[in-house]
């Protein structure tokens, strides 16, 4: 509805800054917060977001911004997300994913009486190592990294939350995404730069199999759930239920940008615990909210190729 308050923490990173300007020309009235004062300001369409700069971590700033924003919907994004850099830095992860969702969490259910709807992103990879494949979302969680035992942690709050207290949670289980238009830490667009500039091409481990998402279809899963009563109290894959390779995704990569060079795998550490295939059934997603994929693998790779040829 228009002028209602969405706060998106974390909305200058990947899904927020794709995110933001799809929610301000639905005529949402758009806060964002950032942890850290980095230039990056979020514009959309026809006026500015308002970004507030608060650490999840500090409870009493938390409280204060729920209570001056006062948001009828949150969708919380923010997290450190990159499961190598958790293997190294746990009680940070553990901090931010975990206990920062807790405190903001808590400070809507504290401070604001009309609060509507609470979207969590977690992860794919709370599912971990399965037996069965395509995963459903009933399947018993195995995280494998503190990454991952962080989204859970915070998963299982916010649905104790639900259960208690009735608080209007959606999970989101996102797996792997691609089209990211600044990082390239990621697979997806570190194979598609490392091709575009002709070089050598340096990956990890050829083995693991993902499902991987375009970034479009990673939004529309937020739009389509924001509000929506059927989601409330529910957890979501949100995934194209096609699994492929690494190997098979760079193969598909070296045919669309040409490349005629060399790709050298297992250049970077391995992981201490890593999931060999992690393929999501998003069958409960088309059925209770009508959400489909609209882009193939091979579509949304072509998008993100193009991207890339254009800004290098």
């Amino acid at each position: 509805m228009t002028g209602e308050k969405v706060l998106v923490t974390g909305g200058g990173g990947f899904i927020g800054s794709h995110l933001i300007p799809k929610l301000v020309e639905l005529n949402y009235d758009v806060y964002s917060l950032d942890r850290y004062v980095t230039g990056r300001y979020v514009l959309g369409g026809q006026r500015s977001v308002k970004t507030v700069f608060c650490n999840l971590n500090d409870y009493f700033s938390v409280r204060k911004n729920i209570r001056d924003i006062k948001p009828e919907y949150i969708i919380h994004l923010a997290a450190l997300s990159a499961v190598s850099f958790s293997y190294d830095h746990p009680l940070e992860v553990l901090e931010t994913n975990f206990l920062g969702t807790v405190k903001l969490a808590e400070a809507c259910l504290q401070e604001v009486s009309h609060f509507k709807h609470f979207l969590f992103a977690g992860t794919s990879e709370e599912y971990g190592n399965q037996k069965h494949v395509p995963i459903k979302e009933n399947a018993e969680l195995n995280p494998n990294s503190p990454y991952s035992v962080s989204k859970v942690a915070a998963d299982k709050y916010l649905q104790y939350l639900h259960d208690a207290y009735d608080f209007p949670v959606t999970i989101f289980r996102n797996f792997n995404t691609h089209g990211r238009k600044k990082n390239t830490h990621f697979v997806v667009e570190r194979t598609i730069v490392q091709m575009l500039k002709g070089e050598r091409v340096l990956l990890g481990d050829p083995t693991p199999v993902r499902d991987f998402m375009y970034v479009d279809d990673h939004v529309n899963a937020y739009l389509t759930c924001l509000g929506n009563e059927k989601a409330i109290g529910e957890v979501f894959n949100f995934c194209t239920s096609r699994g492929v390779s690494i190997e098979e995704l760079t193969l598909n990569l070296r045919k669309f940008t040409d490349f005629k060079g060399e790709v050298i795998w297992n250049t970077i550490p391995a992981r201490p615990l890593d999931i060999d295939v992690l393929i999501g059934d998003n069958s409960k997603a088309k059925t209770v909210l009508g959400w489909t994929p609209k882009y193939t693998l091979e579509e949304g790779l072509k998008k993100s190729i193009d991207y890339w040829k254009n800004k290098l």
